[in-house]
């Protein structure tokens, strides 16, 4: 198996950093790139739950959470990743599951390394984590973030 590009899924949580460590060991073994994604919750497809907002007021929250995850990536590349020299950064708007496969597929990803739970954390294995396992068309490494079996989904 050819391993060029890991993709490290993270909603920036303490339990998705459990997969940190599995992330940098298979870049280094297989000399791959790491893409990290993070995914921003689509709230103007829920705007009645929110409030009543303009797309503007909607925007900026985009853009300010936006900032926020790209600061945060940076500090974790630069403080945990070794100064990542095969790094990329993606930041997308939608259904984290869906924003997961969608990057797999767009940027030819080999393999899917991430946490069992992210920050909701009330399920052995977070809905997101199991939308992955089931609709991912490339090997996916689920780290446990607390004492739980690892799994590992392999494409057929």
């Amino acid at each position: 198996m050819e391993v060029k590009r890991i993709l490290w899924p993270t909603d920036l949580s303490g339990r998705a950093k459990h997969a940190l460590a599995h992330v940098r060991s298979l870049t280094e073994k297989y000399g791959a790139e790491i893409h990290v994604l993070y995914v921003i919750t689509d709230i103007a497809h829920h705007r009645g739950l929110y409030g009543n907002f303009e797309q503007s007021h909607i925007d900026r929250i985009y853009a300010w959470e936006k900032e926020k995850a790209t600061e945060r990536l940076d500090k974790i590349c630069s403080q945990e990743l070794d100064g990542c020299p095969l790094y990329v950064k993606h930041i997308a708007v939608g259904d984290p599951a869906q924003e997961i496969i969608k990057t797999t597929q767009n940027e030819k990803i080999d393999m899917v390394v991430l946490a069992t739970r992210g920050a909701g954390g009330y399920f052995q294995v977070g809905a997101v984590a199991d939308k992955v396992i089931k609709h991912s068309p490339v090997p996916v490494v689920m780290v446990p973030t607390s004492g739980e079996a690892v799994e590992m989904k392999m494409a057929s």
